[in-house]
Protein backbone atom coordinates (compact mmCIF):
# COMPACT_ATOMS: atom_id res chain seq x y z
CA UNK A 1 0.00 0.00 0.00
CA UNK A 2 1.04 3.50 -0.80
CA UNK A 3 1.07 6.35 1.45
CA UNK A 4 1.68 9.60 1.07
CA UNK A 5 2.47 12.02 4.34
CA UNK A 6 2.21 15.74 4.06
CA UNK A 7 5.15 16.32 6.21
CA UNK A 8 6.79 19.11 7.97
CA UNK A 9 10.05 17.57 9.70
CA UNK A 10 9.91 19.71 12.69
CA UNK A 11 6.44 19.01 13.78
CA UNK A 12 7.15 16.06 16.11
CA UNK A 13 3.27 15.24 15.65
CA UNK A 14 4.10 14.88 12.22
CA UNK A 15 7.12 12.87 12.57
CA UNK A 16 5.34 10.54 15.59
CA UNK A 17 2.87 9.56 12.07
CA UNK A 18 6.15 9.46 9.84
CA UNK A 19 7.12 6.88 11.81
CA UNK A 20 3.55 5.12 12.36
CA UNK A 21 3.90 4.59 8.72
CA UNK A 22 7.82 3.31 8.52
CA UNK A 23 7.13 0.89 10.96
CA UNK A 24 3.99 -0.12 9.37
CA UNK A 25 4.55 -3.50 6.99
CA UNK A 26 3.76 -3.09 3.46
CA UNK A 27 3.28 0.72 3.44
CA UNK A 28 5.26 2.22 0.80
CA UNK A 29 5.57 6.01 2.10
CA UNK A 30 5.99 9.41 0.03
CA UNK A 31 7.14 12.16 1.83
CA UNK A 32 6.08 15.37 0.87
CA UNK A 33 6.92 18.40 2.52
CA UNK A 34 4.48 21.01 1.79
CA UNK A 35 5.86 23.77 3.28
CA UNK A 36 8.90 23.22 0.46
CA UNK A 37 5.90 21.78 -2.40
CA UNK A 38 2.45 22.92 -1.26
CA UNK A 39 -0.07 21.47 -2.61
CA UNK A 40 -2.37 23.50 -4.96
CA UNK A 41 -5.60 25.11 -4.39
CA UNK A 42 -7.42 22.00 -6.25
CA UNK A 43 -5.37 19.58 -4.28
CA UNK A 44 -6.24 21.20 -1.15
CA UNK A 45 -9.53 21.32 -2.25
CA UNK A 46 -9.79 17.75 -3.12
CA UNK A 47 -8.05 16.27 -0.53
CA UNK A 48 -9.79 17.91 2.39
CA UNK A 49 -13.47 16.75 -0.21
CA UNK A 50 -11.93 12.90 0.32
CA UNK A 51 -10.87 13.36 3.85
CA UNK A 52 -14.85 14.17 4.13
CA UNK A 53 -13.72 17.50 6.06
CA UNK A 54 -14.27 21.11 5.85
CA UNK A 55 -11.10 22.85 4.83
CA UNK A 56 -11.67 24.94 8.22
CA UNK A 57 -11.05 21.87 9.77
CA UNK A 58 -7.67 21.33 8.11
CA UNK A 59 -7.06 24.99 9.11
CA UNK A 60 -3.78 25.75 11.47
CA UNK A 61 -5.70 28.39 13.54
CA UNK A 62 -3.56 29.58 15.84
CA UNK A 63 -0.93 30.65 13.45
CA UNK A 64 -0.26 34.34 13.23
CA UNK A 65 -0.63 34.89 9.53
CA UNK A 66 -4.67 33.12 10.37
CA UNK A 67 -5.04 35.46 12.61
CA UNK A 68 -3.66 38.62 10.34
CA UNK A 69 -6.54 37.45 7.71
CA UNK A 70 -9.05 36.86 9.75
CA UNK A 71 -9.43 33.15 8.57
CA UNK A 72 -11.73 32.46 11.78
CA UNK A 73 -14.99 33.63 10.31
CA UNK A 74 -14.02 32.95 6.39
CA UNK A 75 -15.62 31.38 4.10
CA UNK A 76 -14.11 27.71 2.32
CA UNK A 77 -13.31 29.52 -0.85
CA UNK A 78 -11.13 32.49 1.47
CA UNK A 79 -9.26 29.80 3.62
CA UNK A 80 -8.67 27.35 0.93
CA UNK A 81 -6.66 30.67 -1.40
CA UNK A 82 -5.01 31.08 2.33
CA UNK A 83 -3.44 27.66 2.41
CA UNK A 84 -2.26 27.70 -0.84
CA UNK A 85 -0.60 31.24 -0.86
CA UNK A 86 0.81 30.36 3.12
CA UNK A 87 1.08 26.58 3.49
CA UNK A 88 2.05 26.71 6.98
CA UNK A 89 -1.52 27.27 7.33
CA UNK A 90 -2.18 23.59 6.71
CA UNK A 91 -2.92 21.28 9.40
CA UNK A 92 -0.06 18.60 9.52
CA UNK A 93 0.55 15.87 9.41
CA UNK A 94 -1.90 14.82 6.68
CA UNK A 95 -2.00 11.24 5.43
CA UNK A 96 -3.38 9.99 2.41
CA UNK A 97 -3.92 6.42 1.37
CA UNK A 98 -6.21 4.36 -0.78
CA UNK A 99 -8.27 4.33 1.81
CA UNK A 100 -8.77 7.32 2.26
CA UNK A 101 -7.19 10.75 4.10
CA UNK A 102 -6.49 11.68 7.58
CA UNK A 103 -5.05 14.36 9.64
CA UNK A 104 -2.83 12.86 12.33
CA UNK A 105 -3.78 14.37 15.26
CA UNK A 106 -3.30 12.38 17.14
CA UNK A 107 -0.89 10.85 15.27
CA UNK A 108 -2.49 7.07 15.84
CA UNK A 109 -5.40 8.59 13.97
CA UNK A 110 -3.39 7.76 10.69
CA UNK A 111 -4.13 3.76 11.70
CA UNK A 112 -7.32 4.03 10.54
CA UNK A 113 -6.53 4.30 6.80
CA UNK A 114 -3.49 1.74 6.73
Amino acid sequence: MKATIWHNPRCSKSRQALAILEDTPGVEVEIVEYLKTPPSRADLAATYARAGIAPRDGLRKGEDIAKELGLANASDDAILDAMAQHPILIERPLVITEKGVRIGRPPEAIREIL
